[in-house]
């Protein structure tokens, strides 16, 4: 089994970013900077974070709520954690994301061998990193903040036509006809973009698309096939 560990790393405004990271066990592919949901750095993002490692990527999840002094917000309400997305800053998750690719080149990944992936929260901080940062492929899984901003963060219909590398949207089935407006906006945005893009919308089966185990196969299938494709 890969093994996951935690790594801690100094900022220059004095604070500390904590790096969940995972080493494949043969020869590295590449790098993945893997962004956390909205409850923080949880057992399926370190879940995330291990199976890339076990495809051969060097997998680093940064802490995005270290400002906070907060790692997993599992047992928190859903007003606690709707108070810990709303302070977080663009700017700041921007260095935070550096810090991470920063580590990943310290480990000779090069920037066109990196990725980002993100998963509810993390899916829309990944458009903004691949809007404002330059590397080789990112996918979103799920998220909000497509039309309007998420807290501080921007609307993904205004940062998607700035993408820089191919992307590739998963996203479950609107609630109804002004989301599915909103997705529809979003590939659009997207194509704007003049890489390579995708988005797949899958039925929703509860809460989100992933609990029907066959969508979450599919789903992390095509976010293998995509690092595989633009990440060489």
């Amino acid at each position: 089994m890969t093994e996951i560990r935690t790594e801690a790393v100094p900022l220059v405004d004095g604070s500390v970013l904590r790096l969940t990271v995972a080493e494949p066990v043969s020869s590295i592919r590449g790098g993945i900077v893997v962004l956390h949901e909205a409850r923080g750095v949880t057992d399926s993002v370190r879940g995330l974070v291990s199976g890339l490692a076990g495809d051969g990527w060097l997998a680093v999840a940064p802490h995005l709520y270290h400002r906070d002094g907060a790692d997993e917000l599992d047992g928190a309400d859903d007003a606690n954690v709707r108070e810990h997305v709303d302070r977080l800053d663009g700017q700041q998750v921007l260095a935070d994301t550096d810090t991470a690719f920063g580590w990943l080149a310290d480990h000779d990944v090069t920037a066109d061998r990196m990725g980002v992936i993100g998963f509810d929260l993390g899916g829309s901080v990944a458009v903004m990193v691949a809007a404002e940062r330059t590397l080789g492929a990112a996918v979103t899984v799920g998220g909000g903040g497509v039309h309007t901003p998420s807290g501080r963060l921007d609307s993904l219909i205004g940062v998607a036509p700035g993408l820089t590398c191919p992307w590739l949207g998963l996203y479950g089935e609107p609630d109804g006809p002004a989301e599915e407006g909103d997705i529809d906006r979003l590939r659009k945005a997207a194509q704007a973009s003049e890489v390579a893009t995708q988005v797949v919308v899958y039925p929703r089966t509860g809460h989100r698309f992933d609990d029907d185990p066959a969508h979450a196969a599919d789903a992390w299938q095509r976010t293998l096939n995509w690092f595989d494709s633009h990440l060489r």
